[in-house]
């Protein structure tokens, strides 16, 4: 896609041409007003190029060789810690992750619950799938 002069042509284009594969709505505030990037936002999550993980977040989406249908290019996990760097918030190694790492377990964590160093309330996730995040300190 080229770049032109619309707007939704403009976010497209800095979403293609990025090398992180979350973007939160404030991402785009340099070209255009609130609602205009939340009406393109909505646009671009119609036509499969993004696909919304939670309030103003949003996933670069590819299509899957094996099914056709689109999917975020990075596994859920991965996002949510993509988005947490981002967003300038700590992560720290979750209960689960200790506990398997001094050998007390051998239950592999999933990587669906991320430990943070501070109070996050965003709901994170797509297709029923989502993140917890357990505080520590």
């Amino acid at each position: 896609m080229a770049i032109g002069n619309t707007l939704e042509s403009k976010i497209a284009y800095r979403i293609k041409r990025s090398k992180a594969c979350v973007f939160l709505r404030e991402d785009f505030s340099d070209i255009g007003g609130y609602d205009q990037i939340g009406r393109v936002l909505r646009t671009l999550t119609q036509k499969g190029l993004i696909k919304s993980l939670g309030y103003g977040v949003y996933a670069r989406m590819r299509k899957s060789q094996v099914t056709g249908n689109y999917i975020p290019e990075k596994p859920l996990p991965e996002l949510a810690r993509e988005l947490l760097q981002k967003m300038k918030i700590q992560i720290a190694e979750s209960s689960a992750e200790k506990l398997y790492n001094t050998g007390k377990t051998s239950q592999v964590p999933t990587g669906t619950v991320i430990a943070v160093k501070s109070r996050i309330v965003r709901r994170i996730g797509y297709n029923g799938r989502y993140i917890s995040f357990e505080q520590v300190s």
